[in-house]
């Protein structure tokens, strides 16, 4: 029984209605889709059969081999896109950046657990060389990339092992490190391609591309078809509740030492954190406050009695089995002066989410975990530790106790 199979019939098991997949709302950014659509296909090669017969406009990505113009070269170019041999890739990041990629990739450096675990999914974790302190850290989620050379952190790599290491492509954030660290003292071979791993609203073309880059396209529609089967579900259910009956949230995170307890740190929109909320149907407290994440008053937190309240940490995780660290956030924001008055900690709807699971290629379980704790009776047959193991199994094809290893979440679900 092949790998897709595996998946269809564990979420037959699951009692779950099978949604459609999710329609496309993105354009690929891959030179060679010249219609403009998700996909590269025989449809372009017509597209730029009739750019030259003059009976279509011009597209941007119409020019497949990035010279400059729009000719039979171009064809050329996408059928060998189609067939997997072509010798170049010319993309666009989600950065905005234009990246030439010379193929195939053979030699690959993620500067994130999420980059890492992103070319696992694809199947393409044989050709990483390199890996940074989040991979090195989590050792049985990867237990052989961890044993690999060390470059650093990815605010911060070692540019030098790097460049001894040679690979053909580096993964990282779209603000991390910046270019003036990382793409301008690295030589031209060397092809930067920057992905977030975190948007709901990205995730599908960030993984489409990178199946295209990694030469792993079927690979990518099979967790595409896994990751929109549930983020669907959550879509569609939560799409039914009207605003006034929607659940008010506070998404922050967890305070270094020392830190005064009369402010708290808010997530209120532009993260894939912030996405968990979004996409579950809750209503974000801080969203008209503040872009992205800041300092909040935690009396005006009083004020807008939130009903839940979800803490994001990145203690435990793959990384430790002690879920201490997690207990003792829950209870600090327990305690907060005025806070026994806030609907969240009045029912014990406080929990807190590690940030290893919640973002990256695992986007869809933390969705579900947060739709969950929000719409409990709307979500009861989606289990979000069966939905873990099935990823870890049938993605990162790894033997990863969750039963016995890992802190995702605080209070476990089955207390929640």
């Amino acid at each position: 029984m092949n790998r897709m199979v595996c998946i269809l019939v564990l979420m037959s098991c699951m009692s779950l209605a099978v949604m459609p997949a999710a329609a496309s709302d993105y354009t690929l950014g891959i030179f060679g889709n010249a219609n403009m659509d998700d996909t590269i296909d025989e449809d372009d090669i017509a597209y730029v059969e009739s750019i030259i017969k003059g009976t279509n406009e011009r597209t941007e990505l119409a020019d497949a081999n990035y010279d400059g113009e729009v000719d039979e070269d171009d064809i050329t170019q996408i059928e060998l896109i189609i067939s997997g041999e072509e010798k170049e890739l010319t993309i666009i990041d989600s950065a905005d950046s234009i990246v030439t990629v010379k193929m195939p990739v053979e030699r690959i450096i993620p500067l994130h657990m999420r980059h890492a675990g992103a070319v696992c999914v694809l199947g393409a974790e044989d050709e990483i060389v390199g890996v940074d302190k989040t991979v090195v850290d989590r050792v049985r989620l990867f237990s052989e990339l961890s044993k690999l050379p060390s470059i650093g952190t990815v605010r911060e790599p070692d540019v030098e092992q790097i460049i001894v290491l040679n690979p053909d492509l580096i993964i990282t954030f779209t603000n991390a490190p910046l270019s003036d660290i990382l793409e301008d003292n690295l030589p031209e071979k060397i092809s930067v391609v920057r992905f977030d791993l975190s948007r709901a609203e990205d995730m599908r073309e960030e993984m489409n591309k990178l199946g295209y880059i990694l030469g792993s396209g079927r690979a990518a529609e099979e967790y595409l078809e896994w990751y929109d089967h549930y983020m669907e579900t959550v879509k569609e259910r939560v799409s039914e509740i009207l605003e006034e009956d929607r659940v008010k949230v506070l998404m922050e995170r967890e305070k270094t030492s020392g830190e005064e307890p009369s402010v708290r740190w808010a997530y209120a929109t532009d993260t894939g954190y912030t996405d968990l909320c979004d996409v579950a149907g809750g209503i974000n407290i801080a969203r008209d406050q503040m872009d992205y994440h800041g300092d909040i008053e935690s009396e005006w937190v009083i004020s807008q009695n939130p009903d839940v309240i979800i803490g994001l940490s990145y203690k435990g995780g793959y990384k430790k089995d002690d879920v201490t660290p997690l207990i003792e956030y829950r209870e600090a924001i327990m305690s907060l002066p005025g806070f026994e008055n806030v609907e969240a900690v009045k029912t014990g709807n406080v929990h807190i989410i590690s940030g290893d699971f919640s973002i990256g290629p695992q986007l869809a379980i933390g969705t579900v975990t947060v739709a969950k704790w929000l719409y409990p009776d709307r979500f009861e047959d989606l289990d979000p530790q069966a939905i873990h193991k099935e990823f870890l199994r049938e993605f990162m094809r790894v033997d990863y106790d969750l039963d016995q290893h890992g802190v995702f979440v605080y209070p476990p679900m089955e207390e929640s």
